[in-house]
């Protein structure tokens, strides 16, 4: 357990919405104040945020901030990681890193620790591991355990994420943004380039010269790195809803090996960590952002056969599937400070 291992911890974007889940997480997990440090901008320094029934002084990050930390939980932006995170690596700290910087590089272990946790054997004590895409973590953890029971082929998932994957601000601007539609305003755009009340829209990445926007390459290329095979085939589209915080997934497979019985499918989600099966036919009861907020599993239900992919015998080959889970939590806070629970349990820090 981290908060009894003695080693001293950093939060590097402790102020954003994923910041200030990360310190949650490592308050809960009885990390005393005084083995953490929080880190923002300069700007932010001094301000104060709540650890407990204590509080955390806000410090501003430079090349000297980590000297002294034996693991650092990135969450302030790609261009923060790749100015800080290899310099602090290579006097030994572990940077656990929740931004997109270094997800593909071929050093860099991509980790969901309840799939491939084999992959952070043999590391250097300072190194860098990196956190995958939220939506990348949440459409795994409810489609792995059926990757391993029957092999996936092909996934077509099309997201429905949360403003708050793109940070404080858009919760904010959500907030505000239904006050005025409902005040009958009109909604004023800061952090979207389009209204988020009330709407959906693509999500608000760059769009490639093949029609998808970085989102949804990150979900090809990332999911293909962490199962290790490049075989799979994957159609992803994702797309903001105006929703606080909780990502969900509709999803579509075709698989290797026909489903012979849809229970068997349910027991193996069911029976995979972090996994919770929400799957209420006669209730009509499924997984909800709502009722995913705030929890550390994902949710997984509208379990059915996919009837259109018969194969020659006629055994079915689809199957479709609809997820939710925490953006802030397990798309990206808690799963890096289980990749430290892993480290400290391991000894590998």
């Amino acid at each position: 357990m981290i908060g009894q291992s003695g080693l001293s911890f950093a939060v590097v974007g402790a102020t954003g919405a994923v910041g200030r889940e990360m310190l949650d997480l490592l308050h809960a997990r009885g990390v005393p104040r005084e083995s953490v440090s929080a880190f923002a901008s300069p700007r932010s320094a001094g301000l104060r945020l709540p650890y407990g029934v204590q509080e955390i002084v806000i410090e501003a990050l430079d090349t000297e901030s980590l000297a002294d930390i034996d693991i650092a939980l990135f969450s302030a932006g790609s261009s923060i990681s790749k100015q800080f995170a290899r310099t602090a690596a290579a006097r030994g700290t572990v940077i656990i890193d929740n931004s997109s910087a270094f997800r593909m590089d071929a050093d860099v272990p991509l980790i969901v620790p309840e799939i491939n946790a084999d992959a952070l054997a043999g590391g250097a004590p300072g190194r860098i591991i990196a956190v995958p895409n939220c939506s990348t973590i949440i459409t795994l953890m409810a489609v792995t355990p059926i990757h391993r029971l029957r092999g996936v082929e092909r996934m077509v998932v099309s997201t429905y994420q949360a403003v708050s994957g793109a940070g404080a601000a858009a919760i904010d601007e959500l907030r505000r943004q239904a006050r005025e539609v409902l005040d009958g305003l009109e909604p004023t755009c800061r952090v979207f380039a389009q209204p988020c009340a009330f709407n959906v829209f693509s999500h608000n990445t760059p769009i490639g010269a093949d029609g998808s926007n970085v989102e949804e390459s990150k979900m090809v290329n990332e999911t293909r790195k962490i199962w290790g095979d490049e075989s799979v085939r994957i159609a992803a589209t994702c797309i903001r809803v105006p929703v606080f915080r909780a990502h969900s997934a509709s999803i579509n497979l075709t698989l290797r090996r026909p489903v012979d019985d849809l229970d068997e499918v349910r027991h193996a989600i069911a029976e995979f960590p972090g996994v919770a099966v929400v799957d209420d036919r006669a209730g009509n009861r499924f997984p909800t952002p709502l009722e995913a907020s705030g929890r550390d599993e994902v949710l997984v239900g509208r379990l059915r056969l996919d009837t259109s992919q018969m194969d020659e015998r006629g055994r079915c080959r689809g199957l479709s599937l609809f997820a939710s889970g925490d953006q802030l939590r397990k798309g990206a806070a808690l799963n890096a400070v289980q990749i430290a629970d892993l480290l400290v349990s391991h000894a590998a820090v």
